[in-house]
């Protein structure tokens, strides 16, 4: 079975060859259309879904459990063209295609539980930096639906590599926290720069909560250890809201 399957998706050759062509002609793609400058965002998504089409290649019924698998790809396929559509450079757009690219060659194709954890912060972050630079003047009942979403489907493919028994609680938990962060941080919407100040927030405490639930796994936390991933984490928290500006910028 091996041997048929290596002679199908051979690790070199010619065929690696066309494989990684193929593979890096999506992010190629997006960037020409961004380059075009009409109807980016639906023709990008246009082409990210279909590039997905093995999702709906089988009976309905398996379409949300593909769905959740496929989702942290999608989410950061979506955000590397925000990142493309918002900036004006044609170089930083180059380097959002070829960060992509990365991902699509390196980062999505592992499946050990590091590689599971760094495609779900990798995607929690992108995705929520993505979410309100793209849709920031949206309706904030819009922000907090999106955000859900985002927080529970990282958060559930983090936790997936860990046969963790209360995956579902545990997803339903951070999600319902990271919409009541973005609920309440919507109505003074700051950015530092291109990021909003929810998705700061929400990767810094991403981060750190994983790192510790990475450790513990692991059997490599200690108390001196994870009380130095808090203090960070509080420090950072802190640093950010006390130098905030809590002016007038309620939405």
């Amino acid at each position: 079975m091996r041997q048929a399957f290596a002679k199908i998706k051979p690790k070199s050759g010619y065929s690696h060859f066309v494989h990684i062509a193929l593979t890096l002609l999506l992010p190629a793609l997006l960037f020409v259309i961004v380059r075009l400058g009409f109807y980016q965002l639906e023709l990008g998504l246009a082409l990210i879904l279909l590039s997905k089409w093995r999702i709906f290649a089988v009976k309905p019924r398996h379409w949300p459990a593909n769905l959740r698998v496929n989702a942290v790809d999608i989410i950061v396929g979506l955000s590397s063209l925000v990142f493309m559509v918002q900036s004006s450079s044609q170089l930083v757009q180059l380097f959002w295609a070829v960060i992509y690219g990365i991902w699509l060659l390196y980062i999505k194709p592992m499946s050990n539980v590091q590689g599971s954890s760094i495609q779900s912060l990798v995607g929690m972050s992108f995705g929520f930096v993505a979410l309100f630079a793209a849709l920031g003047g949206s309706s904030l009942y819009i922000l907090v639906i999106l955000s859900w979403i985002l927080a529970y489907m990282t958060s559930r493919h983090f936790l997936i590599s860990f046969e963790e028994p209360l995956i579902k609680y545990l997803s339903y938990t951070w999600a319902y926290f990271c919409a009541a962060l973005v609920w309440v941080l919507g109505h003074w919407l700051l950015f530092y720069g291109p990021i909003a100040q929810p998705a700061l927030l929400i990767s810094v405490l991403g981060f750190g909560f994983s790192g510790i639930y990475y450790l513990h796994k692991s059997d490599k936390s200690s108390v001196i250890l994870r009380r130095q991933i808090i203090f960070v984490v509080f420090a950072i928290l802190v640093i950010i809201i006390t130098f905030s500006d809590w002016g007038d910028k309620a939405i």
